[in-house]
């Protein structure tokens, strides 16, 4: 099904409202100061756009009756452990049966209680939340992942044709007429000048997200058969699911659990995903990020090649390709933090 068409089967299920273009006289800092002790109805898809949404309320400081909507995941269940959250089932990237459940989900919240606003970092969820808010006439905020350098997602391509939808992008050279862009989370990180290691990696935590369907073979059997014998190794795999690996193995983790393993790790390996990245920064640990790539069937596109390029281009660690990693690849890692 093709973005048009994707469109079409959603407005009509959803019925969203439809005059005029927005005007975006308002600054994303005026807009947040705006959703300040607000009630929201705050919608993202686990992972980074989870990760992003979370440290953007932290800016926001909504009421304490606002409600979060994600997929019941070990990140979701500790980091929102504290707050008011509601789980639904997971959607997939463009499955837009899935969307239709989930805009069931938000009707039902929506007929319950009243907001002040709905607010989505993506994924595909925002289109469930996001239209439904826009047929209840509430105003709707929507913020670009900061994975998305070279222009907005499938949900951004849908959402930019739904009128009064309030869209943000966290880099140039989108279309100004229906993107405003302010900042990058990116631009709180500098590399550390002062780090340097002592020896080489003696441990590594390989995390591999948890999106799924998508499998990291690749980097799995790369890693395994680089990395000296002796080296020990704690694996997050997600959809990676194997049985024939060295060391600590788990499907998911918690948060408590990931910052350990990360922590009493050397080094840590990770796809390049945009909310691990950001924790990964914010804990100052040594990484390697590398990406997955569509041709290989890893992910729904090659978007994880922009935030590769990005991080590696700001000095704030080391990336590279699945092919390119040897033992001098994993010392280059090693030997590059953030302040």
């Amino acid at each position: 099904m093709d973005t048009t068409n994707i469109v079409e089967f959603l407005a009509e299920a959803l019925h969203p409202s439809s005059p005029g273009d927005p005007t975006w006289g308002d600054r994303l800092s005026q807009a947040l100061d705006s959703l300040r002790g607000k009630k929201l109805l705050l919608a993202a898809s686990t992972g980074g756009h989870l990760s992003q949404l979370h440290r953007l309320a932290e800016l926001m400081e909504p009421a304490d009756d606002s409600l979060w909507v994600t997929f019941d995941k070990p990140q979701s269940r500790s980091m929102l452990a504290d707050q008011r959250h509601r789980f639904i089932p997971y959607i997939a990237p463009r499955d837009a049966r899935r969307v239709l459940s989930g805009a069931k989900t938000f009707r039902e919240i929506l007929a319950e209680e009243e907001f002040d606003a709905v607010v989505s970092t993506g994924a595909a969820i925002a289109l469930s939340s996001h239209l439904v808010a826009q047929h209840h006439g509430l105003r709707t905020i929507y913020i670009e992942s900061v994975s998305r350098f070279d222009g907005p997602s499938l949900t951004g391509r849908i959402l930019q044709r739904v009128p009064r939808i309030e869209r943000y992008c966290q880099h140039p050279g989108y279309d100004a007429r229906k993107w405003k862009q302010e900042f990058s989370v990116l631009d709180a990180y500098a590399s550390d000048p002062t780090w340097k290691p002592t020896q080489p990696p003696r441990s590594i935590f390989v995390t591999l997200g948890t999106i799924h369907p998508y499998r990291f073979d690749r980097l799995v059997d790369k890693l395994v058969s680089v990395a000296p014998p002796e080296t020990r190794f704690t694996w997050q795999l997600g959809s990676t699911a194997r049985t024939d690996l060295p060391g600590d193995v788990h499907i998911e983790m918690s948060s408590t659990a990931f910052e350990a393993a990360a922590s009493e790790s050397d080094l840590v390996i990770t796809h390049a995903g945009v909310g691990t990245i950001m924790g990964l920064l914010d804990m100052r640990r040594p990484t390697l990020v590398v990406p997955r790539r569509r041709g290989y069937r890893e992910h729904v596109d090659d978007h994880q090649l922009q935030i590769t390029r990005e991080v590696s281009q700001r000095g704030l660690a080391v990336a590279a390709e699945v092919d390119q990693i040897g033992t001098g690849t994993l010392a280059a890692a090693l030997a590059k933090k953030v302040l």
